[in-house]
C-alpha cells in the first residue's frame, strides 16, 4: 500500500475520511444537516458514510472520536483512521484528512504519523489462505501541510503501521506452516533488509550452549528449535538495551495438553518474539539511537513418545535446575535461558515481552498488558513510553512472599507454583530467576493483549501487533536507569 502527503485530494480518489467527536460532531466540509439525519454524534468508533455530494465526487466517512478527557491526540487519530479505512477498504484509493484535529501544532506531525499508521492498520487483511479476491485500498493520501518532517512522519508513520503487519502476519499464519526454521528464515529476511547483525543457533549450537529448557520444551518435537540472535548497532551508541521475546510457534500444552478450544488459537504463542523482530524492523526509520539486542528463543511444545514428562527435571543456562511438573507452562522455559542470554551481554536494562499467562486476563481483561520488573526507574520508563505509544499497560506488584510457592522438594525451582494464587506475579519471579544480578529488568505478559476476537479500534480478528509501538518508543527515548 503507497502512503502519502498532499495538501488536496488526489483526482481518484473514492473515500475520504473525516472524523468528529461529542462536541462537534461535523467535520469541516461535512454538511451537520445530513449527519444528523443518519444520527451520528460523535460516540467513539460510530460510523457514518456520506454518498458524493455531485457525481464524480468521493464517499465521506466520519469516524467518532468521544470525548477524549486530554483533547485528540495521535492515539484518537490512529484510531480513527484505522476505522475509517476499514469502513471502505474494498476501495482503491483513499484520503485521510484528520491532522486538523488536533488543536496543538507541535502535535500536528505526530498526528499525521498517526493517521498513516492507522490506515496501515485499518486496511490489513490477511489473505495468504483465501481465494484471490479484490485487492482492496492500494494508495491512502494524508491530507495536510508541510515540508519534509511532515512527508518524513506519514513515511514514519507507515512504517511503523507495516511492522505491526508483519506481526499480524507471523501471528496469524498457521503453527504447522511457521515453524522454527521458518520464523528464523523470515529474521533473516527482515535483518538482510533492514541492515541489522544476526546470528541463528541451530540445535547443535543450542546444545552447545546449554538451553535445557528450549531443549526440554522441544523434546516432542519433529522441528528443531532456533534461537535468533538480533542485533541494531547505531553509529555512536550511549547505551545498550537487550529485547526477549517468547517464540513458541504453536502450543499443544505439552503431555499436559490443552483442552480443544484454548488450542485453537495457540498459533499466537509466538506473539512476542514476533512483536521484537517487529520493532528491530524499523528501529532504523524511528531514529533510535541505541544499541539494541534481541534474543528470540523459537520452538513448538507438541507430544511425542519421548516429550518431556511432569516430574522431568531441566537444566537451564545459568546451571539453575527446574522441575517441570505442568508441560503448558513451557514459555517460562525458553525465555528463561534467553534472559541468561541477554544477561550475559550486560545490557544496562532487558524487557521480555510473552504470551505467558491466562491469569493475566483474568486480572486485567483483553485489552491491557501486565507489567512486572525489579527496578523502579526502568518500569517506570516503560509505562511512560507505552503511555505515549498508546497501548496500555498496567503494573503488577512482586511480593516476595510468594517466591516459596515457587520451591521445589528436588531441584531448585519448580515451574509452577503450588497454589492457584497469583499466576502473572509467580510466573514473572519465576523468570526473575535468570537475570543478571544488577541488571535492570522488565517483563512484560501480553497472553490478553497479543490476539483479538473481534473487531474494535484497531485491531481485527487474530493478531494485534501489540507491543511493537511500545518497544519502538522504549527504544527511541531509552535512558540507563538508575
Amino acid at each position: 500500500m503507497d502512503t502519502t502527503l498532499a495538501r488536496t485530494l488526489p483526482p481518484d480518489c473514492v473515500a475520504v475520511v473525516r472524523a468528529g467527536t461529542l462536541d462537534t460532531p461535523a467535520p469541516a466540509g461535512v454538511d451537520p444537516d445530513a449527519l444528523r439525519a443518519l444520527g451520528f454524534t460523535g460516540r467513539l468508533d460510530e460510523l457514518a458514510v456520506l454518498p458524493p455530494g455531485a457525481p464524480g465526487d468521493p464517499v465521506a466517512v466520519v469516524v467518532g472520536m468521544g470525548a477524549p478527557a486530554d483533547g485528540v491526540g495521535p492515539t484518537e487519530v490512529r484510531r480513527a483512521a484505522a476505522v475509517g479505512v476499514r469502513a471502505v477498504r474494498e476501495r482503491a484509493v483513499v484520503a485521510l484528512d484528520l491532522a486538523d484535529v488536533v488543536s496543538d501544532d507541535a502535535d500536528r506531525l505526530a498526528a499525521l504519523e498517526a493517521a498513516a499508521e492507522g490506515a496501515a492498520l485499518g486496511a490489513y487483511r490477511f489473505r495468504r489462505y483465501k481465494k484471490p479476491g479484490d485487492p482492496g485500498v492500494t494508495q491512502v493520501v494524508v491530507l495536510g501541510t508541510g515540508g519534509k518532517r511532515a512527508a518524513d512522519a506519514v513515511a514514519r508513520g507507515t512504517r511503523i503501521g507495516e511492522a505491526q503487519c508483519l506481526v499480524r502476519d507471523l501471528v496469524n499464519e498457521p503453527g504447522g506452516a511457521l515453524t522454527p526454521e521458518v520464523f528464523a528464515e523470515v529474521a533473516v529476511e527482515v535483518a538482510e533488509r533492514e541492515d541489522l547483525q544476526i546470528s541463528v543457533m541451530g540445535l547443535d549450537d543450542i546444545v552447545e550452549a546449554g538451553l535445557g529448557g528450549v531443549l526440554g520444551v522441544n523434546k516432542g518435537s519433529t522441528h528443531p528449535p532456533r534461537v535468533v540472535i538480533l542485533a541494531y548497532e547505531p553509529p555512536n551508541p550511549r547505551n545498550t538495551l537487550a529485547l526477549v521475546g517468547k517464540g513458541i510457534t504453536f502450543d499443544t500444552g505439552g503431555l499436559s495438553l490443552k483442552s480443544p478450544e484454548p488450542m485453537m488459537t495457540m498459533k499466537c504463542d509466538m506473539a512476542g518474539a514476533a512483536a521484537v523482530l517487529g520493532a528491530f524492523s524499523v528501529f532504523g526509520v524511528a531514529g533510535v539511537r541505541s544499541r539494541v539486542l534481541g534474543f528470540l528463543p523459537l520452538t513448538d511444545n507438541m507430544v511425542s513418545g519421548d516429550a518431556t514428562r511432569p516430574g522431568d527435571v531441566l537444566r537451564m543456562r545459568n546451571g539453575t535446575t527446574v522441575e517441570v511438573l505442568n508441560t503448558d507452562a513451557e514459555g517460562r522455559l525458553i525465555l528463561a535461558d534467553a534472559l541468561c542470554l541477554a544477561s550475559e551481554e550486560e545490557p544496562d536494562a532487558i524487557v521480555d515481552l510473552a504470551t505467558l499467562t491466562g491469569a493475566v486476563e483474568i486480572a486485567l481483561g483483553p485489552g491491557v498488558a501486565g507489567l512486572m520488573g525489579n527496578n523502579r526507574s526502568w518500569t517506570d520508563q516503560l509505562l511512560e513510553a507505552a503511555g505515549r505509544a498508546g497501548e496500555q499497560v498496567w503494573e503488577l506488584p512482586l511480593p516476595p512472599e510468594y517466591t516459596r510457592w515457587l520451591e521445589s522438594d528436588v531441584a531448585d525451582l519448580r515451574n509452577i507454583t503450588k497454589v492457584r494464587a497469583a499466576g502473572s506475579i509467580t510466573a514473572a519471579q519465576f523468570l526473575a530467576n535468570f537475570v543478571g544480578e544488577g541488571i535492570p529488568w522488565a517483563h512484560l505478559d501480553i497472553a490478553a493483549t497479543a490476539w483479538s476476537n473481534e473487531t474494535r479500534g484497531t485491531h481485527v480478528p487474530g493478531g494485534t501487533g501489540f507491543g511493537v509501538r511500545t518497544l519502538v518508543e522504549l527504544a527511541r527515548t531509552f535512558k540507563r536507569p538508575r
